[in-house]
């Protein structure tokens, strides 16, 4: 009885997808090492993961580095203006924490609420830029407005990467699982919910 496997038979295509999400989990991971490339890493990854995720268009893994380049300088930028912002805002919900008074408490509630506001505003910026080809200004203005437009998505976004710190945290093997598959998987997750926001506010979609 000679047994053989089908290229093309579902089990190897799902193989076959599987081990491209972790080679492009690696790269991904690879480009982000740098520490300045993260917003164009982050921006490529999202264009080939929204792309995938409408009927399985396009190559993730070979489109990854042309998306890369297209999107490296407006990501640059935008990364540069937001995610300083995020770790200010960080750190003084840090200091705050240790007021004993109440307008610290205040302080450190508002300045957690903007953390995550400004935080949802750059992967917003981050999958803008991987989908339409607007000016800076008006991605980083479309990407401060979105969280507040779209409380209920934005929550299932952030969902994603605090549901993926939260595990690690509590079960650090789960760090193996992160960082052989879960930023691709997690993306192309994202991916859904940022055609869903982008659908609702794009005219004539």
């Amino acid at each position: 009885m000679r047994i053989g496997i089908d290229p093309e038979g579902r089990t190897a295509q799902g193989v076959t997808g599987f081990l491209g999400f972790v080679a492009l989990n690696l790269l991904y991971l690879a480009l982000c090492l740098p520490i300045v490339t993260i917003p164009a890493a982050t921006a490529a990854l999202y264009e080939v993961t929204i792309r995938y995720s409408d009927d399985e268009s396009g190559r993730p893994l070979k489109d990854f580095l042309p998306a890369f380049g297209r999107n490296a300088k407006k990501a640059s930028l935008l990364g540069l203006v937001l995610l300083p912002a995020v770790v200010v805002l960080a750190f003084s919900a840090l200091f705050w924490s240790g007021s004993p008074t109440i307008i610290g408490g205040i302080a450190m509630v508002v300045s957690i609420l903007a953390a995550v506001h400004v935080f949802a505003a750059f992967l917003y910026a981050m999958a803008l830029t991987a989908v339409y080809d607007n000016p800076v200004r008006a991605t980083l203005k479309n990407a401060l407005l979105l969280p507040t437009a779209e409380p209920i998505r934005t929550m299932g976004l952030l969902l994603v990467p605090a549901t993926l710190v939260c595990v690690t945290i509590l079960f650090p093997m789960f760090g193996v699982i992160l960082a052989t598959v879960g930023f691709s998987v997690g993306a192309y997750g994202t991916a859904f919910l940022f055609r869903s926001v982008f659908a609702r506010h794009t005219p004539g979609a």
